[in-house]
């Protein structure tokens, strides 16, 4: 159900109440430049030459819900974020580690925002069908497992191409390989962690995931607001609204919903519905506002062009660019056998191919000119290992339908995620201020 509109303006303005060394200089009644909702502005919607943005800015009632989410953090989060200088670094993390781990009562002189941040995670949404999830997850076992080592650098990079979104990722020091390929691992980490069996349930590795990266996220908003001169929110809003990690959680059900749209479809199969459940049950627990969480094609699509027909573009070099060319080069890997060059080699080509078809519209000129040249090479290696994929994932789906068969595929592709993790390293979900630098875009 959408939330009325004055609802969500006092949830907003009521930061400023909660948190008012961080929020309190913020002008939540004024938009910040990101904010495009003018017929003739250039949104990240007015570079999709076949989709028409005037359709989307004629509904008064999502454009002042979007409007009012672009200025929305995480409450609850980020109160748990700003008892950092109180607490210390280590502590905060390791609390809410023990809280995941043994549940809030476990943990020795809880402070009550962590108590809040827990009990919001652990309330079941009315919409929640658990079983509809574990289904989501099965299915998604078989792309993760095959499909997602190759995809997920070129994935990932999609959100470095507005300053008005990246900036955030520049300022933590992201421009750096090492830091890149770090945020890589960190976000293949949280989508196969949350693809596993049971991982979202609540004693589970994907909702621990899930608080993780939440406090992730906060520790980022705290520490950019903390330093002065460090954010411009007359320009850029809040930093990592939720508003902008909807496309990342959601994403995989943008596109099928298109899919189904295309075929004169308006509603899911059974198996649509679970992966869109299991797309909206992490965001969810992300903290991601339950009305930007729809269950429709139409709606899904609708509440995602909006959004983005609504969110200014522009590129920046300096920022975008060095985002885009630090995680290109970030190594992902360190197996140094012959099949792990080989693997890391194909992965390279696959992901550059794919961002530029999924996230430019094949334009490969201008790829080229953001720092992802595409050479005739990649194309063959792309189409090669994606045919290879193809038939690997047909294999497995044809199992996935056979009586005891299905069982031992889906044992073997969770062995095959596991180990993935286990290359991927351990993820620490935690931003250092220390690592910050200023990343002033032009």
């Amino acid at each position: 159900m959408n939330s009325d509109v004055s609802t969500i303006a006092r949830r907003v303005r009521d930061q400023a109440d909660a948190l008012p060394d961080l929020f309190g200089r913020f002008d939540f009644d004024k938009a910040p430049e990101r904010w495009a909702p003018e017929i003739d502005a250039v949104s990240e919607l007015s570079r999709v030459r076949s989709i028409d943005r005037a359709t989307y800015l004629d509904d008064p009632d999502l454009l002042a819900r979007i409007r009012e989410y672009t200025m929305l953090g995480d409450r609850t989060g980020d109160a748990y974020a700003a008892l950092m200088p109180r607490l210390g670094f280590h502590q905060t993390v390791a609390m809410l580690v023990e809280a995941c781990d043994k549940g809030i009562e476990a943990v020795a002189d809880a402070p009550p925002e962590l108590a809040a941040l827990i009990g919001e995670m652990e309330r079941t949404p009315e919409w929640l069908d658990m079983a509809l999830v574990e289904e989501g997850a099965a299915y998604e076992r078989n792309a993760t497992a095959n499909l997602s080592p190759f995809l997920i650098r070129g994935a990932f990079i999609a959100t470095f191409l507005n300053k008005y979104s990246a900036l955030p990722m520049a300022l933590t020091g992201t421009l750096g390989h090492a830091t890149a390929a770090r945020r890589v691992k960190e976000t293949a980490t949280f989508f196969a962690t949350t693809a596993l069996p049971g991982a979202l349930a609540r004693f589970g590795a994907g909702f621990k995931a899930a608080a993780m990266v939440r406090l992730m996220h906060s520790m980022v908003r705290v520490n950019v607001l903390s330093r002065p001169g460090m954010w411009d929110a007359e320009t850029y809003g809040m930093p990592i609204p939720q508003l902008d990690q909807m496309p990342a959680g959601l994403i995989p059900v943008y596109f099928l919903s298109q899919e189904v749209l295309a075929k004169g479809r308006t509603s899911f199969t059974r198996l649509e519905r679970a992966r869109v459940e299991l797309a909206r049950y992490r965001c969810y627990l992300l903290g991601l506002p339950e009305d930007l969480l729809a269950d429709t094609p139409q709606e899904i699509v609708r509440i995602w062009r909006t959004r983005s027909a609504t969110l200014r573009y522009e590129y920046d070099d300096q920022v975008c660019g060095g985002l885009l060319r630090a995680t290109m080069d970030a190594e992902l890997s360190k197996d140094m056998s012959p099949k792990g060059q080989v693997k890391r080699r194909l992965e390279h080509s696959v992901s550059r191919v794919f961002f530029v078809k999924a996230f430019l519209a094949g334009d490969e000129e201008r790829a080229a000119s953001v720092g992802v040249p595409v050479r005739r090479r990649d194309h063959l290696i792309y189409g090669a290992t994606m045919l290879g994929i193809a038939g690997r994932m047909a294999a497995y789906r044809v199992a996935s339908r056979l009586p005891v068969v299905r069982h031992l595929a889906d044992r073997r592709l969770v062995r095959r995620i596991e180990r993935q993790l286990d290359g991927y390293g351990r993820a620490e979900f935690t931003s250092n201020a220390a690592n910050y630098k200023p990343a002033t875009a032009s």
